[in-house]
């Protein structure tokens, strides 16, 4: 599903500058962190633990600010944790920002964050644990990893940096295993927040992007897009440049006109 892009060059996915809705983003995590870290060295008892996400306290006490501030909160269990989804962050959401603005580029993050939550809420109050708590920005970075894949589906990504892999098939993997993995019972990691996320990202992109004109530059048009309509236009599209190759073509052999 393509959508356009101005964001080609695969030496720039490797090292990519830092837009201003990136850079604060992942300073104001690791400044959360820190401040987390050592918080916890020194009492017994999480502080910000009333910024963690617990189904219970959002429906039950109205705490809805824990569906935005758990995105900022990572677990000190493991550096592992907020390295890979800020890595994931400057990767993928630099691309995404310098495509689509930043405006529009903090809207879909934390809409990703907030569905994914939202997602979490309702599973483990239908069958799950409702005081199950749940941190992490790893929702809004699977909905970043989904729009990566539909802006620049051929884009080659080094998984592990390693193995070559284009980002359409890279996140279509990720979802799989996010989807497998749903189904674990006792993992210390929330998949249905990894696939919540992916999923209202999905809805975002699909009820935002329509036109010819929000696939080149990321604006919102009408509420129409569907894959059978872009393959339709994707296919259009094409026609249209052979016949313009052609028609350049034929007329050099003309001669130029004259006015």
């Amino acid at each position: 599903m393509s959508i356009g892009t101005r964001y080609r060059n695969s030496a720039s996915l490797l090292f990519p500058a830092f837009p201003p809705g990136v850079k604060w983003l992942i300073i104001v995590n690791v400044a959360v962190y820190i401040l987390y870290f050592f918080g916890s060295l020194v009492s017994d008892r999480p502080i910000l633990l009333w910024l963690n996400l617990m189904p219970y306290d959002v429906v039950r006490r109205g705490e809805l600010w824990q569906l935005v501030t758990y995105m900022f909160l990572h677990s000190t269990a493991g550096f592992g944790h907020i390295l890979f989804n800020m890595l994931a962050l400057w990767m993928f959401g630099a691309a995404i920002e310098q495509t689509w603005g930043t405006r529009r580029f903090l809207q879909y993050y934390f809409i990703c964050g907030i569905g994914a939550g939202i997602c979490v809420v309702l599973a483990n109050l239908a069958f799950g644990n409702p005081y199950q708590r749940v941190i992490g920005a790893s929702g809004a970075i699977y909905g970043l990893l989904l729009a990566f894949g539909m802006l620049f589906p051929d884009q080659e990504i080094l998984v592990m940096f390693l193995f070559p892999i284009k980002a359409k098939y890279m996140v279509m993997i990720f979802g799989a295993l996010a989807f497998l993995s749903s189904f674990q019972v006792g993992g210390t990691v929330s998949n249905l927040a990894h696939l919540g996320g992916m999923l209202v990202g999905y809805i975002y992109i699909r009820t935002q992007f329509s036109s010819r004109r929000s696939r080149v530059r990321g604006v919102a048009s009408s509420p129409g897009f569907s894959p059978s309509g872009w393959w339709r236009e994707y296919k259009l599209q094409r026609a249209r440049k052979k016949f313009q190759v052609y028609m350049k073509r034929h007329d050099s052999d003309k001669g130029p006109w004259v006015n």
